[in-house]
């Protein structure tokens, strides 16, 4: 289970809680799902985003995970849930490149199945965060650490710098056809809670990228909640702090399933016809 792997690292996974099957696949990254959402009797599905698409392919084009959010979607009406509650957790800017094609093929006019999901909110963790290349350096030297092959570091390392030079130059640019990973999450078009969990002390991504996407979805009038754990780093926040990230997962959690039950605020998505 992705709760109880020891080898946690600096990707993303969109995570699916369920307040009945059981499916995932062989995961790393992801150290606070599972644990807090079975004991409340969730269903757990996770995806862990390769790290080969998230530092190389998903530099030049994200559209490589198109197909596996349409999977991941499918997958929910294949065993049956759709209709019951469904939040998403989200880890870092891995699982944000992920959770972005789930979004837009919930609202996309040709796909109109998926907007039966009774998705009721999301949580982000370590993420999202705007370009930011040492910390993407600082990433990719963690995912490789357990490697004892010194070329597979220098070459990986080398070949990243590469893409990323070719991403910033054609960056002006593509700002005309498509939206930016970090510019396509603060104007999602949900409307469902979001809970944003980060530290000041996150290495990875700055804070201060996370509060912008904050006040940016507030601005938007989305009910939003935020917890900055202040000494915790990349993904960590669970580990060194689990009573406290527990606390607000659950709370989170009640206030989302209240509203799809009628208990809390009105929770509809708003789903354009």
């Amino acid at each position: 289970d992705t709760g109880e792997r020891e080898r946690e690292r600096d990707t993303g996974t969109p995570g699916v809680r369920q307040p009945p099957t059981r499916w995932e696949r062989p995961s790393w990254t992801t150290p606070s799902c599972s644990p807090i959402s079975r004991t409340r009797g969730c269903i757990v599905i996770s995806y862990t985003v390769p790290w080969e698409h998230i530092f190389f392919t998903s530099l030049l084009s994200t559209r490589s995970l198109h197909g596996t959010a349409k999977k991941l979607l499918d997958l929910l009406f294949d065993i049956g849930i759709e209709e019951h509650p469904i939040v998403f957790h989200v880890f870092s800017n891995g699982g944000c490149m992920l959770y972005r094609y789930i979004i837009e093929l919930q609202y996309d006019r040709g796909a109109t199945r998926y907007r039966k999901l009774n998705v009721v909110g999301t949580i982000f963790d370590s993420g999202p965060g705007d370009k930011n290349f040492q910390g993407g350096i600082r990433a990719l030297h963690s995912i490789l650490r357990p490697s004892n092959n010194p070329f597979i570091k220098i070459f990986a390392t080398v070949t990243f710098v590469f893409v990323a030079l070719i991403r910033f130059m054609l960056y002006p640019a593509s700002k005309f056809w498509s939206l930016s990973l970090y510019d396509s999450l603060k104007q999602d078009p949900s409307r469902w809670p979001q809970l944003y969990l980060y530290s000041k002390s996150d290495k990875v991504i700055s804070y201060k990228d996370i509060e912008n996407v904050i006040r940016a979805r507030k601005q938007l009038r989305v009910w939003v909640e935020s917890v900055d754990f202040d000494t915790s780093q990349h993904v960590n926040h669970f580990r060194e702090f689990p009573e406290k990230y527990s606390i607000r997962v659950l709370s989170f959690l009640k206030h989302c399933i209240g509203q799809s039950t009628g208990t809390g605020r009105s929770g509809k998505k708003h789903l354009p016809m």
